[in-house]
Formats: C-alpha cells, structure tokens, sequence
C-alpha cells in the first residue's frame, strides 16, 4: 500500500487559489488535516470553508511569505496548532514574466525570495521534526519552465530550477531517512496565475489544463512516492529532448518567438 493522507497534517502554502487551494480541499477531502496560509484573508477563508466540509480540523493562517520572520513564525505556529506537519506543500509563488531586456534586479530579487528563498526556509524550519518521527513528505511545486528555460520568464524559470535542484540534492540527502520528497512539474494549468497585472503577455497561446488534472496527478505520485511528476506527462520527453541538445532546443525556441512575431506567418 503506498502513502496514504487520512490522518495526515499537511501544510500548504498559496492555498487562496489555484492550485494550492485545490490541493489543500482533495487532501481534506482524503482525511487530512490541512492548514493553509496566503496573503488574501477573504479567499483564504473560502478555501477554508470547503475544507472544513471534509475535516472541521483545519485552519488557515493569513500571512506573507515574502517576509522571513512570518516563514519563520509559520512554520512554528503550523507546528503548535496542527501538532506537527507530516506533509509539508511549497505551493506560493509569483509569475513576473518580463524579457530579459526589461528585467531589473529588485525584479529578480523579489522572485527569488518568494519562489525559492521561502519555500527553502520552511522547508528546513519543519525538517527536524519531521526526521524526528522518520516519516514526512515534502512536495516542492516547481515549473516546466524550470526545464525548458521559458523565453520572457527568465526570473521565474532560474527560481523554480533552483528550487527544483534543490529538491533533488535534498532527497539524496534525505533517501534513507523516511522523508521524501516530491517535485512538481505544472505546465500551463488554469488559473490566475497566468492573467495577474505586472506581466508581459504569454510568448504564444498555449491551452490551459483544468486544475483537476493536476490534482490527480500529484496526488498519485504522493501515494506511489515518486520523485518527480510532469502534468502533462509529455513534457517530460520534452524537457529530456531538451536535455540530450541544449542548443538545438534553444535554437529552436528562439526561432520559434520570432516566427510569432512576424505578421503573416
């Protein structure tokens, strides 16, 4: 039998929306006890509300992740109220695509610190307590930009390869301890992460996968214990294309925003 989450505690970050709050309501749903944290009080407490509809047991924390002192304070309060968090969901995150030309410093700063810099913090602030019972999951939400090296998204891309290299070193480091770690690979999903103000467009009009189906993915890679999980699952021959020719792969990327570029064609 794999990894099962009734009875679980989980804690999921950037659950107001999207795909953190869909994660955090099939998890209540499947008996866990989940706490969820984010910046936005009203739709947080909306995705409270359908958790508790599964498990009254969970609860929320309003705070912003950007801010080292409220990691740190989240990661003990989840400790204190939950009484431990057994699976541990690194979901917040920020977009900001911009081309490089366009990129600033405090830019690629404030990417950082939210898409890598947090998810790191809290990670190593629950870590003890989870290698203190020999049993844990970590589940870092990556990006398939993180393999791809999406054009207009460098920012977004090198935070989310940083936490995806990250993830693996910490799962050689942890492989016989009894936490594990998954990483998450999302395409495009639909949700507002792809439509918020202060970005550039998207390069090319890419179909958008429902939320569901990233849900259902994840969470059987969780159960099986599997290190990585791509949604779509294609992109992962994409990405090991990639691999095997980086520069063809660019090369072709490249040619391929500048033919979108080109009236006509």
């Amino acid at each position: 039998m794999g990894y099962e989450l009734a009875g679980k505690r989980v804690l999921v970050t950037g659950a107001s929306s999207g795909i953190g709050a869909a994660l955090a309501e099939a998890m209540a749903e499947r008996g866990a006890v989940v706490g969820i944290c984010a910046r936005r009080r009203d739709r947080l407490e909306a995705a409270l509300e359908r958790c508790r509809a599964h498990e009254p047991a969970c609860r929320m924390w309003v705070t912003d992740l950007s801010d080292p002192a409220r990691v740190d304070r989240l990661a003990a309060d989840a400790v204190a109220e939950l009484g431990g968090v057994d699976v541990l969901v690194n979901n917040a995150g920020i977009p900001k695509r911009r081309h490089v030309t366009r990129l600033d410093p405090a830019t690629v700063e404030q990417v950082t610190a939210l898409n890598y810099l947090s998810p790191v913090r809290l990670t190593l602030a629950l870590l003890p307590q989870m290698l203190e019972r020999g049993e844990g999951r970590v589940v870092n939400v990556a990006s398939v930009a993180a393999t791809l090296s999406s054009p207009g998204e460098a920012a977004y891309d090198a935070s989310k390869a940083a936490l995806a290299v990250f993830s693996e070193a910490m799962a050689v480091d942890l492989w016989e301890t009894g936490v594990k770690v998954l990483v998450v690979y999302p395409g495009v999903i639909d949700t507002e992460l792809f439509d918020l103000p202060g970005n550039d467009p998207m390069t090319a009009p890419i179909e958008r996968l429902p939320v569901a189906e990233l849900v259902e993915a994840v969470l059987a890679a969780l159960r099986d214990g599997r290190l990585q999980v791509y949604v779509p699952a294609w992109f992962a021959d994409l990405a090991a294309g990639k691999a095997a020719d980086v520069e063809g792969f660019l090369a072709g990327t490249a040619r391929y925003v500048r033919d979108l570029q080109v009236p006509g064609r």
